[in-house]
């Protein structure tokens, strides 16, 4: 009984954890977390590993290149390497930009597409970011790669990989990068944001991470890293670790795919693998051998992780269950409002918006700014705005239900059920009911709180 009480003690400190990662902070706790993040666009050897930076919750920055001790209230900072940013080696961004582009989670679209991301990035560029992406001589948006430091949750989910911290860990990691050259010396192989990322944790915790002879061919991957901190966690039982993760915001961005190591990304990318193996079956035995070898296949970052929240502490995943419940409640819903549409309703919503000029209303909110016959409509895109914009139900309602269908077709370990009831009750609302026949056939387990690393 005894052994009982102190595993259910383990816990709860386990989620008082979670209650302090990303975004919500104590006074008396810290933390760094790895984010992990899925690599997104035409892969290739490098790109298939991924993007990998640092989250602290007790370092804030006074400049994106100055550090300093967050005050009461403030969230922390992203850190990493980039390369070509204004000659810089790394910066820090506030959590929530740098998730979504904007300064509060109420103003997070509930559906992006590329325009709006843009949209958002460049307006959150001018307002804060003069100094590392300033505008072209003719005030238009320079090119570049200072988009990655804002609104990566639009490009891909995310898996954070939380540790404790001290504030005197904090105090002595921001002397020693804002007294230091912030310089760029990036180099794909010997010095990318893997690199940075173990820097960062090994500055905490001295040896906790290091490269893969192996499986990575001697370079520093963010999939190796984040393994790394897993197995550190475990071996040190007397630190709080935790595990989130940032689903990508729902739209018709492309979505994101799996995280790769070196080899891994060689073995299962055909454009590599096939040629080789028809010119040296035995290089691509040897290849393969590794791949089985140094458990690739078997890595699952989302094993055990809560879903974050914009707003809102992260909580359990929705269980089964309730996703088919709600999934078959939409389904239903659909078919009654649209008897006879056959095309998607994503789809049709997407070519809604794609017509439509992306714009905020005079609180800052995200609006879609759309021709209908001969006036400018504004259709509300986030949660304060959808329902008390002047668009018509109809325009309401499609993309509410485009963002909902959108919503339930994630990996299940990527669905929370506060944002998929938020949804649902919007939806009830712009088709006038107030009540959801759905609520009552949710479970209850649902609601639990917990987290299993």
């Amino acid at each position: 009984m005894f052994s009982g009480h102190i595993g259910a003690l383990r816990r709860n400190l386990a989620i008082l954890v979670v209650f302090t990662v990303l975004g919500l902070t104590f006074a008396s706790a810290s933390s760094a977390t790895l984010l992990l993040e899925e690599p997104y666009g035409k892969l290739g050897f490098f790109s298939a590993t991924g993007h990998i930076a640092v989250y602290l919750s007790g370092v804030c920055a006074e400049t994106p290149i100055v550090l300093r001790p967050c005050l009461p209230g403030e969230t922390g900072v992203v850190i990493s390497r980039y390369d070509g940013i204004a000659k810089y080696d790394w910066v820090a961004i506030p959590l929530i930009p740098y998730l979504y582009a904007v300064d509060r989670p109420e103003d997070v679209p509930l559906f992006a597409d590329a325009k709006m991301t843009a949209f958002l990035r460049d307006r959150y560029r001018r307002t804060y970011l003069e100094n590392v992406a300033p505008d072209l001589a003719d005030g238009r948006t320079p090119g570049g790669n200072w988009y990655q430091l804002i609104g990566s949750s639009y490009d891909r989910t995310i898996y954070a990989f939380d540790i404790e911290t001290t504030p005197e860990q904090d105090a002595a990691l921001i002397r020693k990068l804002n007294s230091s050259p912030n310089v760029s010396h990036f180099h794909t192989v010997s010095e990318n944001c893997a690199d940075f990322a173990k820097a960062i944790i090994n500055f905490y915790y001295p040896h906790a991470l290091h490269r893969s002879i192996i499986a990575d061919v001697g370079m520093t991957t963010p999939k190796q890293m984040a393994k790394r901190l897993i197995k550190y966690g475990k071996h040190h039982p007397d630190l709080q670790f935790s595990r989130v993760v940032i689903p990508q915001v729902p739209g018709n961005m492309p979505r994101s795919s799996t995280v790769h190591g070196a080899v891994d990304a060689f073995f299962t990318t055909k454009i590599y693998i096939v040629p080789s193996a028809i010119i040296s079956p035995i290089f691509a035995a040897s290849v393969a051998a590794v791949y089985v070898g140094s458990g690739a296949s078997h890595f699952s970052p989302a094993r055990g992780a809560l879903v974050y929240v914009a707003g809102n502490d992260p909580e359990k995943p929705l269980g089964h269950e309730d996703i088919r419940a709600y999934q078959q409640q939409l389904k239903h819903y659909l078919a009654g409002t649209y008897p006879d549409q056959t095309e998607n309703v994503e789809k049709t919503w997407a070519k809604l918006q794609s017509r439509a000029k992306p714009a905020v209303d005079a609180e800052g909110h995200p609006v879609l700014r759309m021709q209908v016959g001969s006036e400018i409509v504004d259709v509300g895109l986030s949660t304060e705005n959808v329902l008390t914009s002047k668009a018509s139900p109809e325009l309401v309602r499609h993309l509410l239900e485009a963002r909902l269908q959108l919503e339930l077709q994630r990996s299940p370990h990527r669905i929370s059920e506060t944002e998929v009831a938020r949804d649902w009750d919007l939806l009830q609302k712009a088709s006038g009911k107030t009540e959801s026949g759905l609520r009552a056939n949710v479970s209850t387990q649902s609601t639990l709180r917990g987290n299993s690393p």
